[in-house]
This record gives structure tokens, sequence and C-alpha cells, in this order.
């Protein structure tokens, strides 16, 4: 009885044994079986089973293939917002100022046209932006951009004599012997334009243009002089209009970004006619 128990006992175990075993020499098709797959930030990992090129990885008697490659990121997202965007570029007007008019004159008496000169190069724009968002209309390549920031301008005059008064409120040219006069005027902005972009499978180095309206608040103006090492500042609004409505626009060269501004109306409420407008570089990840 214990033979017999010992002998079923061996064959359960060599039943095993053989049927682990492929005697029959056929070929187990691990191609049909699910790869596995490994994402590391912008890199996939992929381990498919069955030989092929590539780093292989032998496991129980079995061959995988390993490839490494790119995860897809070419669908970008539906919103997606840009961080502190920053602008560098010129400050400057367009001067239809009619100085023979009554007004002008009570505001600026004396003036001419070359009251009002700008060192061309001297006069900055920067503006700091603190978000922009991209929203998709059409397929990713009609979007709606808009965002909030500062434009903050810097207009440097040729004319060093011209002083802004505040009481009353007028230009004149009583200043001697300035190493700088300029005019700065910051506004709180809201942007808002329609992005035409040509390669919207990039999330970055996009090309494409932009083109809307901004809506500008001065919360900020003053005139800074510097005379003899000594910097002094005037604060006021000078008769600077408080909303500024510009034409914007955005052009998109890759890495390259240009942007530039027009205004609807002059910076000033009365007697000066002067247009400002600004354009630069823009430097964003979209």
């Amino acid at each position: 009885m214990k033979r017999i128990f010992t002998l079923c006992i061996a064959l359960c175990t060599m039943a095993t044994v053989f049927a682990q075993t492929d005697t029959t020499g056929r070929k187990v098709d691990t191609t049909k079986q699910t790869p596995d797959t490994i994402k590391i930030g912008g890199m996939v990992i992929i381990r498919e089973a069955g030989a092929g090129g590539g780093d292989t990885v032998r496991q129980r008697s079995r061959s995988f293939n390993v490839r490494i490659g790119r995860r897809n990121n070419d669908k970008p997202a539906d919103i997606s917002t840009n961080w502190f965007i920053l602008d560098l570029g010129f400050s400057n007007y367009n001067d239809q100022t009619d100085y023979s008019s009554a007004s002008a004159q009570a505001f600026a008496p004396g003036s001419t046209d070359d009251w009002f000169k700008l060192r061309a190069f001297k006069s900055r724009s920067v503006n700091i932006w603190v978000f922009n968002q991209r929203v998709n209309l059409i397929k990713h390549v009609v979007n709606l951009k808009y965002g909030i920031g500062l434009e903050l301008n810097n207009y440097f005059f040729e004319d060093k004599t011209i002083k802004f008064n505040k009481n009353p409120t007028l230009i004149d040219q009583s200043y001697t012997g300035l190493t700088k006069n300029k005019l700065a005027a910051d506004y709180l902005t809201m942007p808002a334009m329609l992005n035409f972009n040509f390669t919207p499978k990039k999330n970055r180095k996009t090309y494409g243009i932009s083109a809307g309206i901004s809506a500008g608040y001065l919360y900020s103006a003053r005139q800074k002089i510097k005379q003899d090492g000594d910097v002094d500042k005037t604060r006021g609004n000078f008769n600077l209009r408080k909303w500024k409505l510009s034409y914007v626009g955005e052009v998109s060269l890759g890495v390259v970004k240009l942007y530039g501004s027009y205004a609807f109306k002059s910076m000033f409420e009365k007697g000066l006619d002067l247009t400002p407008y600004n354009f630069g570089f823009r430097f964003s990840s979209w």
C-alpha cells in the first residue's frame, strides 16, 4: 500500500513537471501580450514582449524589448495659463498738436513742436504681466488671449527745461541745468486679443499673431529730474487721461516674440495731442 501511494505521488510530480515544459517545440507567442509602460516626466519607457531591436532584457526565459520615447504632448490644453510675462521695449508718441491753438497755448504757454521731442531710444517701455490665459476657440488655431498687468512708460525729453506744474496744471520751461528730465506714466492694464496659432500642436516655440484691444487705468504719474547728482520727483496727474484704450498686437516667431500698442486718443485730456505707442520684445513661454 505504501509502495502504491509512493508511486502515485511520483507519477503526479512527473506529470506536473511535463505539464510545465513545452515538449512540442512550439514557440510562445509573446507579441500579443500587453506591454508594460512607465512614464517618467516627459519620457515613456515601454517594455514589449517578443524579440526585436533595442535593448533586450531576459527574464524567465522570455525576451523583452525596452523602447524609450517621448510622451505625446502634441495636444495642448483648452485653457492654458502663462505667469509673469516681461516686455522690454520703447515708448513714444505721435505728436499731432496744433501749437497755434488756444487750448495748446493755455496748457503749455509758448510751446512749439520742439518742446516735447523725445530721446527716441532712451524712452523705454517695461510691461509686467501677472498672467495671460489662452482659451481654445477653434481647434487650437483660433484662441482668445487675455490677462492683467502693469504698463510702465518712461518718456525722456530732449528739452530738459520742461516743467510739469500741478497748481495750476500747466507746462512751462522753468528748469535749468538738468541732466535728466522724464515723465513716467504707469497703468494697470487688461488686454484681450484674438490669437491665430499657426502651429497648434506645439506648446512652445509657436508661430502666430494676435490682435485686440487693451484698457489701462493710470495709477501713477510723475516727473523725475536730475540736477547736480540730486534726483527729485513731482507726482501728479498733469492732465493725463485716467483711462487709456489701445490697439494691441503680438507676433510670435518661435523663440522670438514681438509686441506693440497704439492708443485710441492723446495721452492728455486737453491742450496736447500726443498719442502714445509702444513696441518691443516679449519674453513669454507661448
